[in-house]
C-alpha cells in the first residue's frame, strides 16, 4: 500500500477464559504500516463489537489529523461484517466496504497475519503481557492495550526496514504531506 489511510483490514479471534467462556478481540489495521488502529474485546461476537473497532479507527485517525475518509476497509465475508447495520457503520466512518470470497484462506492475510502475532506474542500463557489467568474480559482488554501500544509503538517490522509501524508512518508523513490548512490533509501531488 502507497499511503496510509487507503486500505484498512479487519477480523476478529477469540479465546477461551479460565470460566470456559469465550471472549472476542476485533481488530482494524492499516495496510500501510500494519499499525493496529482499532481494536475492540467483547463476550460477543455480535456486530456491534467489530463496529465499535471501526469506529475507534476513524476516531484516532480524525484524532492523528489524518481522517480515513474514502479509505478502502477490506474483511472476510463473516456474518458481522456482511450485516447491513455494518455496512452502516463503514458509511458513517468515511470507509468504503470490500469483502473477500467465501472460503479464500489468502484473503485476508495480513488481518490473520496480525492475528497469529497477538495470539503468539500476546494471548499465550507465557506471554510478557500476561498477568496472570485470563479470568475476565477486563484481563482481556488489558494485555490487547498494552500489547497494541507495545506492537505500534516498539515491534520492529523487518518489511518496514526494521522501525515500527508508527515510526513508519511518522516518516510518510514527514516525507510526504505539506502543510495546508486544517481539514484539508492531502498528499503531495493528490
Amino acid at each position: 500500500m502507497p499511503a496510509p489511510n487507503r486500505l484498512l483490514v479487519a477480523d476478529f479471534t477469540y479465546g477461551m477464559l479460565t470460566t470456559g467462556a469465550f471472549a472476542y478481540v476485533a481488530f482494524v489495521i492499516d495496510a500501510f504500516a500494519g499499525t493496529i488502529v482499532g481494536w475492540e474485546a467483547s463476550m460477543s461476537k455480535e456486530t456491534r463489537f467489530v463496529e465499535s473497532a471501526i469506529r475507534q479507527a476513524a476516531a484516532l485517525r480524525s484524532r492523528q489529523g489524518h481522517p480515513i475518509d474514502g479509505a478502502i476497509h477490506h474483511s472476510d465475508a463473516g456474518s458481522q461484517y456482511t450485516a447491513v447495520h455494518f455496512g452502516e457503520a463503514l458509511s458513517l466512518s468515511g470507509l468504503r466496504p470490500s469483502i473477500g470470497s467465501v472460503g479464500d484462506a489468502y484473503d485476508n492475510a495480513l488481518a490473520e497475519t496480525t492475528i497469529g502475532l497477538y495470539k503468539n506474542e500476546c494471548v499465550r500463557p507465557d506471554s510478557p503481557f500476561r498477568r496472570g489467568p485470563l479470568r475476565t474480559l477486563a484481563d482481556v482488554e488489558l494485555i490487547t492495550a498494552d500489547y497494541v501500544s507495545w506492537y505500534n509503538q516498539h515491534r520492529l517490522m523487518h518489511r518496514l526496514g526494521r522501525v515500527p509501524p508508527a515510526e513508519a508512518e511518522a516518516r510518510y508523513y514527514a516525507e510526504h504531506v505539506t502543510d495546508q490548512p486544517a481539514g484539508s490533509h492531502k498528499p503531495e501531488g493528490a
